[in-house]
């Protein structure tokens, strides 16, 4: 199980963009989580003085984003080695649906599964739902691990290929 200071020593993450906030499992069948979703989140500090109710829809990008983050615990909870002087890149999306919005008060849980790993690439399907209501379906996020010192700008000359 992969408990919150877990989640800290494996995503690099931090408020406000550190999307997930348990993990209720890891085992065969991939890894769940939840993301509860609150008024407090600073993408909702921007309304004006008087939102409708669709302004309050939690944005479609930061679900994937804390969908892909699940993913990447599981990469890393799997393989510990793999994040060592490395960064972990969001690669690709293929077959992503939204089924409906979700709203503060909400509590989303997301499942990841993986589809396939290849070296340093990994790829993975699942879904987010809220309560029984499908939220989310991936068909297929691609996540690929780099040396950080080819990602550092202070070495952009340094590497070659």
């Amino acid at each position: 199980m992969i408990t919150p200071a877990g989640i800290r020593a494996l995503l690099p993450h931090r408020y406000p963009m550190l999307l997930v906030d348990r993990v209720l499992s890891v085992d065969d069948d991939g890894i769940r989580s939840v993301k509860a979703v609150t008024l407090n989140e600073p993408w909702y500090a921007r309304l004006g003085p008087s939102p409708v109710v669709a302004d309050f829809a939690y944005p479609d990008f930061l679900l994937i984003e804390s969908w892909t983050q699940t993913a990447g615990l599981l990469a890393l909870d799997q393989d510990a080695g793999r994040a060592d002087g490395r960064t972990m890149l969001f690669g690709s999306l293929r077959d992503v649906t939204f089924h409906r919005q979700v709203f503060p008060g909400e509590v989303v849980e997301h499942h990841a599964r993986l589809q396939r790993a290849v070296d340093e690439t990994v790829i993975f399907e699942g879904g987010s739902r809220v309560g029984d209501d499908p939220v989310l379906t991936v068909g297929a996020i691609t996540v690929a691990f780099r040396p950080q010192e080819r990602l550092d700008p202070r070495h952009a000359g340094a590497a070659s290929g």
